[in-house]
């Protein structure tokens, strides 16, 4: 059985968007990519309207069953943050109002499950996702981080189900 993820990498300028098909054996499969260009509107709340649009659009157009969305990092400019927290609100919110089932990963969690080190730098990440998924060319940065994050989400899931356990208890070391 296939279920299809779609994977989103929130920015207040541009947020990744990028969806894949994972079988119960944990292959996966390239279904979509393309980042939603936020910077065309006359507002901020207007930015965040076209990305509640864009992602309501993807979500219809290709039925994702679950979601998993990168969690935001701490930024040296308040307002940044601030934006981008807000930019990641409207995602998570635009999932949930679909009722599609929500998982966070952070940053350094991604880089770990895809490249093997938490340091690893984007070009890293673009090239490892273009060798898993079979793409050629250079992928876009912010369409190249959502595809890592569904494809973390993929692996985790997997994994999960072979343990039998919970998917964020598969990933998470006891506190």
């Amino acid at each position: 059985m296939r279920t299809r993820i779609l994977g989103i990498d929130p920015g207040s300028q541009r947020t990744g968007v990028g969806i894949i098909d994972v079988d119960a054996a944990g292959k996966v499969v390239h279904v979509h990519h393309q980042p939603i260009k936020l910077l065309d509107a006359e507002s901020f709340p207007l930015r965040l309207r076209v990305l509640l649009d864009g992602l309501w659009s993807l979500i219809e157009q290709f039925a994702p069953d679950e979601v998993a969305i990168e969690q935001v990092f701490l930024s040296n400019n308040a307002m940044s943050a601030l934006k981008l927290g807000q930019a990641r609100g409207a995602a998570i919110a635009a999932c949930v109002a679909r009722d599609l089932p929500v998982s966070e990963y952070a940053a350094k969690e991604v880089k770990l499950g895809l490249v093997g080190s938490g340091g690893a730098d984007k070009t890293q990440v673009q090239h490892m996702v273009g060798i898993m998924l079979g793409l050629q060319g250079k992928l876009q940065a912010d369409a190249a981080d959502a595809l890592a994050v569904a494809i973390t989400h993929a692996h985790v899931r997997v994994s999960a189900n072979r343990l039998g356990v919970a998917t964020r208890t598969a990933w998470r070391k006891s506190r």
